[in-house]
């Protein structure tokens, strides 16, 4: 029978769209199972064969799950709000949302090609009004939240209100941005204003003087993420470090609970470490050292044992005591130095690890323990954010302190017993002693550690602490095209829009540009003013500052939809909260959650963190949000590459290249037949082609093929459609499966499809006979019912253990092995269907139709594994003579040890070797080997 892969495609597309097949009712009746993919954002370029990767090893394991009896929520979103549309308006007028629907359209038409199982009815768009008005009232219970210390959560600030009315701030145990010291009284006399300010500094969602990385170019802050070698991701414009008022969330509050939350989840371990590493949990203790001119410099040290071997302080350039500390004679050279690290951004300054550079303030400290003048520097590897913004320097012991004090000529005092030249290189260990440290001599680091915390308390410079590495989470932008902070200015100070006034749209703005004044872009909003009289949105020309007040002109990140979408998903449709408390304690946690490994340190982090504070404010129950995570790999392009003369535009074959001097140059894959290309597509290609020259070895023009990443600029792009179109999604879905381990990056081999087609075709026509379906209802043999249950047991454990691409393989033996028998029973090709519809849900679909069945495929049982059918009737046996296999013995498998040896000592062949001698020992493993000793 002709396997018309169109045909079926189409026919199943469509009528699991008609029949709804795949909506997801709230059954809280049955176990459920929640499968997720990580949010895509829909570029304009649409998907190539890289994509689909996750989603079709996800959508494999839900509709496994299906098969299993379990409700199973298999949603799908787009992460709509991001920069790339809004260049596209800067540059061409378009608003961005029309480019968005245009991209969302594409990739949903593309998608739905490939067949995915996704339950669309519950589609959410990060930039529709409905969707974010719920982002825009997370963010006022964070504004209206602060995290208590003592309670280990975050609470209303209603309640911190009540705490300063009765004891101000005396035991006071928050997360805060400075420390604060005032009096009951004096908390009820402050000035409306006054109050405001003070509760900024422990508001989970705050503004502050913070340095971001700022592009002039895009008009906006960038996230470090998007910074790559001083430029822009995206453009590649400069990026400098600069001083804004920026809002910005407390995540720093849940350090500790993000690194214990990572014992309880089912993630890998190097994105685990990643987090770790992020956060960067470490304990010392800070220590203030005295300078000269009466300023302190409190540092924080993971070393405090190594105090006696501080000989120089280094400052981040942008510690505000550089201005204090900075002489006349030194004020342009710091200056100027201060010019170039903005330069950097923070990754950068963490990441250059061997150039060493920095400028003296000519000013002094003194060390507390030797009592020396130790001179204070500024340098870019010291960050403002890290610790105190200041470094106690032991170029001994530290190798970058070391490169420092060899640059600059500064004195270098071994500490720590060694064997070591330390004037010519660092000696860093816990697993020595002390030396040249007064009463720490002798000590090891954990008794050093102790008595010298211990000193430092009892002198009232210090203490023991714990620090840790990340900060607060930069919450907005400069730029148009995100959710609008619903905040509103009255003397200056933030207030929350009411929640009955939510969403609060983004105005309508003639330019996408920051305002000439240099405000961001909704500052040339028309409309975008509040009116607190009667609670609506009103003209900017109505500022009156009285009863009309500015609404804040950033935007929010592009992680702030992302970091709770998968809540939404569980309620898409209410719109009286962001989801229903009943809904999300049975959808629970996500079971399974498939993305890239690039978003170790971004969405996963602040998910985890959005997930925690509303577990805390009691609006869900699950402490972490995703329960096990599995990162897949990429598919990689074959690029293909010409070689051009140098100078012209005659391009020589790949194996004489090397008799010229030439370019490598990219060239589109499509092109191409093999290695070979086709020269008049390529002259067709691109106008700068038209008139080349070509010399060719054997009349052919070969290309040079190397492995890349896949992507629109290399030219190896291979599109899904192209692939439906000529091969079937069937296809595609087996193909990307069978290509290797899910984690692991593979490279993309177009021809290797036509294999999979062909077992596709086999599999089709077992069901068959000609063009008449030929499906018998005998029993099938026992050896038929073995190569099924073999086949059960297989993906079974490689559904179980994610192990995907071997199913594949699994499914190719089986249909093998029934085709060699003319398999046709019933009893074997129903089931056969079922294993295979996960990965191949089409032709299943027509299958299961063919043998009768009036009901989609989707929800029928996964079959049972049945392991009498795995059972051997008789066992070839090994038959060695002191070690040395002679011959081989078959018997039946449930024979006894006893009735084993009497047979290997009656066969002939035994009897021979003995040579009429008696066997000194018969070693029997039943069902392994049989030894005999003479």
């Amino acid at each position: 029978m002709f396997y018309d892969h169109k045909q079926i495609d189409q026919k199943w597309q469509k009528y699991w769209e008609e029949n709804q097949t795949y909506k997801t009712l709230n059954d809280t009746t049955k176990p459920k199972f929640y499968v997720l993919d990580m949010f895509p954002y829909p570029s304009g370029a649409g998907l190539h064969v890289g994509h689909p990767l996750g989603y079709i090893a996800s959508d494999i394991y839900a509709r496994y799950k299906r098969h299993q009896g379990f409700n199973v929520l298999h949603p799908i979103g787009y992460d709509s709000f991001g920069l790339p549309a809004e260049q596209y308006a800067i540059q061409t007028g378009q608003h961005p949302a029309i480019t968005t629907e245009q991209n969302i359209n594409r990739y949903e038409q593309q998608m739905r090609r490939i067949g995915f199982s996704f339950d669309w009815s519950r589609e959410v768009r990060t930039s529709d009004p409905s969707y974010y008005k719920w982002t825009q009232w997370i963010f006022i219970e964070l504004f209206h939240s602060w995290y208590n210390k003592s309670t280990d959560k975050a609470e209303p600030i209603s309640s911190l209100i009540n705490y300063f009315e009765e004891f101000g701030t005396e035991n006071l145990n928050a997360e805060q941005t400075e420390e604060l010291n005032f009096t009951a009284e004096e908390w009820k006399n402050a000035s409306e204003d006054d109050k405001q300010d003070i509760l900024l500094n422990y508001r989970l969602a705050f503004r502050a003087e913070t340095t971001v990385n700022w592009c002039p170019e895009l008009g906006t802050v960038l996230a470090n993420d998007e910074v790559k070698d001083g430029k822009s991701e995206r453009g590649g414009f400069p990026v400098f470090q600069k001083k804004m008022m920026q809002w910005s969330m407390r995540i720093t509050a849940y350090s500790e609970r993000l690194l214990q939350g990572l014992n309880d989840i089912d993630w890998p371990q190097p994105l685990k470490d990643s987090q770790q590493y992020w956060i960067g949990k470490s304990q010392g203790a800070a220590v203030k050292f005295e300078t000269e001119n009466g300023e302190e410099i409190e540092v924080f040290t993971t070393r405090p044992d190594t105090i006696f071997g501080a000989t120089f302080m280094v400052l981040a350039p942008e510690n505000p005591l550089v201005v204090k500390l900075t002489t006349a004679e030194q004020k342009a050279e710091i200056e100027n130095y201060i010019e170039e690290t903005s330069k950097k951004t923070e990754r950068d300054r963490m990441t250059d690890v061997k150039n060493v550079s920095g400028a003296f303030t000519g000013s002094y400290a003194v060390n507390p323990f030797t009592n020396k003048k130790i001179p204070v520097y500024i340098s870019d590897y010291v960050l403002m954010g890290y610790g105190t913004g200041a470094v106690m320097a032991v170029p001994a012991h530290d190798e970058r302190d070391h490169r420092f004090a060899k640059k600059f000529g500064l004195e270098i005092v071994n500490v720590i017993k060694n064997e070591v030249d330390i004037q010519e290189e660092a000696y860093d260990t816990k697993d020595s002693v002390c030396v040249n440290s007064e009463s720490l001599n002798g000590l090891n680091y954990d008794e050093a550690k102790s008595k010298i915390i211990s000193e430092i308390e009892k002198r009232g410079i210090g203490h023991g602490t714990t620090n840790y590495r990340q900060r607060d989470a930069i919450f907005s932008r400069q730029r148009y095209w995100g959710e609008p902070v619903p905040v509103y200015y009255k003397n200056e100070m933030p207030y929350t829009l009411p929640v009955s006034a939510l969403p609060l749209e983004l105005p309508e703005v003639e330019k996408y540009l920051p305002t000439e004044d240099g405000d961001p872009p909704l500052g040339n909003a028309k409309n975008f003013a509040w009116d607190e009289i009667n609670q609506k949105v009103v003209s900017v020309d109505l500022i009156d500052n009285k009863t009309v007040f500015p609404l804040e002109l950033s935007t929010m990140p592009g992680w702030a939809g992302s970091s709770w979408y998968f809540l939404r998903y569980m309620d898409p449709n209410n719109d009286e909260v962001f989801t229903d408390k009943k809904l999300s304690d049975y959808w629970g946690q996500v079971d399974l959650y498939i993305g890239g490994s690039e978003h170790a340190t971004g969405h996963l982090l602040y998910s985890r963190f959005w997930n925690m504070f509303l577990k805390d404010r009691g609006y869900i129950s699950q402490n972490e949000p995703f329960k096990k995570l599995i990162n897949q790999g990429m598919i990689l392009g074959m690029s293909a590459f010409v070689f051009r003369i140098a100078g012209t535009n005659t391009y020589v074959s790949k194996n004489l290249a090397h008799e010229h001097q030439t370019q490598k140059i990219h060239v589109d894959v499509s092109l191409l037949k093999g290695d070979e290309l086709d020269t008049e597509a390529f002259k067709n290609w691109r106008p700068e082609f038209n008139d080349a020259d070509f010399i060719l070895e054997d009349g052919k023009y070969i290309t040079e093929r190397e492995v890349e990443k896949m992507s629109k600029s290399k030219y190896n792009v291979v599109n899904p459609d192209d692939i439906c179109e000529e091969y079937g999604a069937d296809c595609l879905r087996l193909y990307e499966m069978f290509l290797g381990p899910l984690e692991q990056s593979k490279p993309w081999n177009t021809q290797g499809l036509s294999g999979v087609y062909g077992f596709l075709k086999k599999f089709y026509n077992l069901y068959f006979d000609g063009d008449a379906v030929s499906v018998s209802d005998d029993e099938p043999t026992k050896e038929e019912y073995k190569i099924l249950h073999t086949l059960i047991k297989k993906v079974f454990y490689d559904l179980e253990n994610f192990s995907f691409n071997t199913s594949v393989s699994s499914f190719m033996i089986a249909v093998n092995e029934l085709q060699k028998l003319r398999c046709n029973k019933r009893k074997i090709l129903e089931p056969l269907a079922i294993i295979i519809s996960p990965y191949a849900p089409h032709i299943c679909e027509e299958l299961w139709s063919v043998l009768g069945q009036s009901e989609s495929i989707e929800f029928a049982p996964f079959p049972k594994l049945d392991e009498k059918y795995l059972a051997e009737d008789e066992i070839d046996y090994p038959v060695s003579f002191n070690g040395k296999m002679r011959f081989k013995l078959s018997l039946p498998a449930d024979l006894e040890v006893k009735q084993i040896e009497e047979a290997i000592l009656k066969d002939e062949r035994t009897v021979k070797q003995l040579e009429g001698n008696s066997p000194k020992k018969v070693i029997i493993v039943p069902k392994k080997i049989i030894n005999i000793v003479i």
